[in-house]
């Protein structure tokens, strides 16, 4: 841990981010209408298979979504330029404001998908954004295709240049993709056993990162 100037880039930090990544996916896509929190390239190709059907209604489902990311993005560059530091730090603040939403998302009724659905992917984005490095490394906690392209490359390249550097990113990057399956994992199982309420699992997840901030050194 005292490789990194920051603990937000920390495998501790990581662990409980990520695992809460897998876990939103799991649980929106199970007890919300087949929709995904993070995965909006699933989102953006099911939007328009049912533009193509005429089925509007279920396009807008999932049209939804991808506006809520884009707009979850938006809040939380302006975050870190205008939170003052001296209380919290403003990546802490993002953690707070994704636990007061999944705290919503938990008594949603299910006729109102449409509302969790985007409230899940406007904190995804928040959490996409505040935390994209890890080792030093750029990182995605919340989706698994530009982890899977990193690792693979770094692999790659280790077999070409033998440069054991490239081993031990691709080590990395594959093992960021299991933990999020591993929260997936959690996600489908705890959704079968709790329901709509399942979702409070990951709010705890991301109150021990909450506190895990507290331990970083100032000078963010």
């Amino acid at each position: 841990m005292k490789s990194y100037e920051n603990l937000h880039e920390t495998f501790l930090v990581l662990v409980f981010i990520t695992i809460a990544g897998g876990f939103q996916d799991a649980y929106s896509y199970l007890m919300r209408g087949k929709v995904f929190a993070n995965a909006q390239t699933g989102n953006i190709v099911l939007l328009f298979k049912n533009v193509v059907d005429l089925d509007f209604r279920t396009a807008l489902s999932y049209l939804i979504p991808v506006i809520s990311f884009a707009l979850g993005v938006y809040i939380a560059v302006r975050f870190e330029d205008a939170i003052d530091k001296r209380v919290l730090h403003w990546r802490q603040y993002i953690i707070a404001l994704e636990v007061i939403i999944m705290i919503i998302v938990s008594i949603i009724p299910e006729n109102l998908n449409d509302l969790a659905n985007a409230l899940l992917s406007f904190s995804c984005a928040m959490q996409v954004y505040a935390f994209k490095k890890i080792y030093g490394l750029n990182f995605a906690t919340t989706m698994c295709i530009g982890n899977l392209r990193s690792a693979t490359e770094n692999l790659s390249k280790y077999h070409i240049t033998k440069n054991k550097d490239y081993l031990e990113n691709a080590k990395k990057y594959y093992t960021v993709i299991f933990i999020f399956g591993m929260g997936a994992a959690l996600g489908y199982i705890t959704s079968e056993l709790v329901g709509l309420k399942s979702i409070l699992i990951a709010t705890i997840l991301l109150i021990v990162s909450f506190v895990i901030l507290f331990f970083e050194e100032r000078g963010y």
